[in-house]
């Protein structure tokens, strides 16, 4: 049973992956994600300038407002190019389960983001050659934008889901990630600490993506961190496949 799942999740996922990297719009995507992190990293921070080995500020601290437009633009196509061309009929009687439709579809738009970050890693050489930096730090911080992506990836899979306009599906998607940002962003917060009990500001914050983040970017992997960036997956797949047992039953 559990060699069945795995090789209907692979087909599928292999599926997804051909269609990405067979379409120039990925190459695109690619590279878009590397000029705007060359931008924001080496002009926006001043990362010569500030004469650190250290990625954090420079680097990491971008990903969140960065992956708001790529994450969206990948995972925009997912469901609703499929419902566009018709082709998700063919998909749901296929001899597989929904759910190894939706995590095949899922893991595919998260390995292209996965390589996106990986085709970062020079920047990591440039670090390591003027200077020493903390590589654990670094490897933290590549992990959790990496979580950061995929739960951004889940929400636009959600809405991806929801509506055949794939550009509905890219701003549905980037209003609720901007949402998760914005609800623990510090400039956003501490002036609301001032008009609500603080513990309510807390628990608000700890449903931001920023948070966990951040906590990651200081080079510790937190049990609860891991926790919050699953359950965020999990419930945003979960939705994504209620929305498609949905419309099948329709």
């Amino acid at each position: 049973m559990n060699n069945r799942l795995f090789a209907n999740t692979r087909a599928i996922m292999a599926r997804e992956l051909r269609g990405y990297f067979g379409s120039p719009l990925a190459y695109v995507l690619i590279v878009i994600f590397l000029l705007l992190n060359g931008f924001f990293t080496f002009f926006i921070s001043g990362f010569y300038e500030m004469e650190q080995a250290d990625l954090r500020d420079a680097f990491f601290r971008w990903h969140p407002w960065l992956f708001l437009v790529l994450v969206p633009a990948v995972a925009m196509r997912l469901w609703a190019e499929e419902r566009r061309q018709g082709t998700m009929e063919l998909i749901l009687t296929l001899p597989i389960t929904l759910g190894e439709a939706i995590l095949g579809k899922f893991l595919a738009a998260w390995f292209f983001i996965a390589v996106s970050m990986i085709l970062t890693f020079p920047l990591v050489l440039t670090t390591a050659y003027l200077g020493d930096p903390d590589l654990g730090a670094i490897f933290c911080g590549y992990v959790g934008s990496i979580l950061l992506g995929g739960a951004y990836l889940s929400v636009g899979s959600m809405t991806s889901a929801i509506t055949r306009n794939q550009v509905i599906s890219f701003v549905a998607a980037a209003m609720i990630c901007l949402f998760l940002v914005l609800a623990g962003y510090p400039p956003v917060t501490d002036p609301l600490a001032d008009w609500v009990p603080k513990w309510i500001v807390d628990i608000v914050a700890g449903f931001s993506v920023m948070t966990h983040y951040q906590s990651m970017q200081k080079g510790v992997i937190d049990f609860r961190d891991l926790l919050y960036y699953g359950s965020l997956m999990f419930f945003m797949l979960f939705a994504n496949g209620v929305i498609l047992q949905a419309r099948r039953s329709s």
